[in-house]
C-alpha cells in the first residue's frame, strides 16, 4: 500500500539496501545500494511499472549475494545485456578486420568462401558462445577425409574466429575447436609436390614454347622459367620494377611470399624477352598485360599452355627444375641457390648473420641458367642473318 500510495519525492527504504525512489516528476523506480569490492555502488533495478516489490526484493537479494561472494553485479548485468553475435557475424567481422593485412586478395576471398560453403549452413546462425565441440564435429566430419587439405584450413579458420570472439568478450572458457582434430579419423598423408620437368628437358620445352606461341603469355612463361620466380610475381610485374640499365627486376615486399623485397638479376635473354614484351604491352603498366591492358594476364595462362603442349608438369615446378639443375650441374653454394628462389633461412641464428642477398653471385648463377635453357638459333635463322 505504501509503495502504491507514496507520492512525495524522495527515497523510501525497504531494508537491506533496497529503496523506492520517487522522482520530482512522480515516476517511481527501485534502487539497490550495496558494497561491491569495497566500494559503495547504487544499482538501478527498474521502474515500479515493470518491477513489483516482490521482484525488486528477490533481485536485490540475488545481487547482494553476488557482491558478498566477491563478484561484480554491475558487470554481470552488463554481460547479460550484451548482444552476442552469431558465428557467421563473428566470422565476417574477423574477415573484415583482417582482410587489409592479407597481401593476396585471392586468399581473402577463399577464406570467407570456405566458411560460407562448409560452416555457415550448420552453425552460422548459432550465437558464437553457444557453439560446442559437437557442433564443430558436425561441420568437419563430412569433409575431413574427402577433402583433407580444405578441412584443415576450415578448422584453422574456425579456431581463429573463436579466438577473436573470446578476445572481444563474446566467449568464455575453452575454444570448442581444441581437441576436435584428435578425435576425427586419421587423415592420409596428402603432402604433394608440384610436378617438375627434368632440367635436361628444359631447353627443348622452351624451344617448343617459342615455336608454338609468340604472344605475351609465351614470353611470360619463358621469363618465369629463366628467373625461377613464382607465377604471381611474374604476372603482376610492372615496368616500374624493371631497371634495364642495371639489368635488375625488383619485386616489392607486398608481392613476395616472404614479405621481403627481392632483386632478380636479368640475363641477356630476359632483357630480350622484355624488349619484345614492351612492344606487345601497348603502354600498359604491366609487363605482361591481359586483353584488358589495365589488368595482368590471368593466372590460368601457364596451365592452359601446358595443356596445349601436353606436358604433365606445373609452372611452379620449374622452380624445382632450376634448383635440381643448380645442385647437380653447378658448383654454386646452396645459399646462393636458395637466395635465387627467395627462400628464407629457417635457422634464425644463421639468418641474423646473413645480411646480404648474394646478388652478384646470383647474377652469375642466373646467367648460366639462361644459357643452359636457351635453345641455339636455328641454322635457317643464322643463314638469314648472314645474308
Amino acid at each position: 500500500m505504501q509503495v502504491r500510495n507514496v507520492s512525495a519525492p524522495g527515497k523510501y527504504g525497504d531494508g537491506n539496501g533496497l529503496y523506492l525512489v520517487v522522482d520530482l516528476s512522480g515516476a517511481k523506480r527501485w534502487l539497490l545500494r550495496t558494497v561491491v569490492k569495497g566500494t559503495r555502488r547504487d544499482i538501478g533495478l527498474g521502474s515500479l511499472k515493470l518491477v513489483s516489490l516482490a521482484e525488486a526484493r528477490e533481485e536485490s537479494i540475488r545481487l547482494r549475494k553476488t557482491a558478498r561472494a566477491g563478484g561484480d553485479p554491475l558487470a554481470e548485468r552488463r554481460a547479460a545485456k550484451r548482444v552476442v553475435p552469431t558465428f557467421e557475424a563473428a566470422a565476417r567481422t574477423f574477415h573484415t578486420e583482417h582482410k587489409p593485412s592479407w597481401k593476396n586478395p585471392k586468399h581473402a576471398a577463399q577464406w570467407i568462401n570456405t566458411l560460407t560453403q562448409y560452416v555457415f549452413p550448420t552453425i552460422g546462425q548459432k550465437q558464437v558462445d553457444q557453439v560446442r565441440s559437437a557442433d564443430i564435429m558436425k561441420v568437419m566430419s563430412p569433409i575431413w577425409l574427402d577433402k583433407p587439405e580444405t578441412a584443415r584450413r576450415v578448422l584453422q579458420r574456425i579456431r581463429a574466429v573463436f579466438q577473436h570472439s573470446k578476445a572481444s568478450g563474446h566467449c568464455q572458457g575453452d575454444n570448442p575447436v581444441e581437441g576436435v582434430s584428435q578425435v576425427l579419423a586419421k587423415q592420409k598423408d596428402t603432402a604433394t609436390h608440384h610436378a617438375a620437368l627434368p632440367y635436361a628437358e628444359t631447353k627443348n620445352f622452351i624451344k617448343k614454347l617459342q615455336s608454338a606461341d609468340t604472344s605475351s603469355s609465351s614470353l611470360a612463361f619463358e621469363f618465369l622459367i629463366l628467373t625461377a620466380a613464382r607465377t604471381n610475381e611474374v604476372l603482376e610485374a610492372t615496368w616500374d620494377e624493371i631497371d634495364e640499365k642495371a639489368k635488375t627486376w625488383t619485386v616489392p615486399a607486398e608481392r613476395m611470399k616472404a614479405e621481403r623485397e627481392h632483386r632478380v638479376p636479368l640475363s641477356a635473354r630476359c632483357l630480350a624477352i622484355l624488349k619484345k614484351a614492351r612492344k606487345l604491352a601497348g603502354g600498359s603498366a604491366y609487363v605482361f598485360p591481359g586483353q584488358d591492358p589495365e589488368k595482368p594476364l590471368s593466372n590460368m595462362v601457364f596451365l592452359m599452355a601446358l595443356r596445349r603442349m601436353k606436358v604433365g608438369v606445373t609452372a611452379h615446378g620449374f622452380r624445382s627444375t632450376f634448383r635440381d639443375w643448380a645442385s647437380e650441374q653447378t658448383s654454386f653454394p646452396g645459399a646462393v641457390c636458395e637466395a635465387a628462389l627467395a627462400h628464407t633461412i629457417k635457422d634464425k641464428a644463421e639468418a641474423a648473420y646473413n645480411r646480404t642477398d648474394l646478388f652478384e653471385k646470383r647474377r652469375a648463377l642466373m646467367t648460366e641458367w639462361a644459357e643452359y635453357c636457351t635453345p641455339a638459333p636455328s641454322k635457317k635463322r643464322t643463314k638469314q642473318r648472314s645474308a
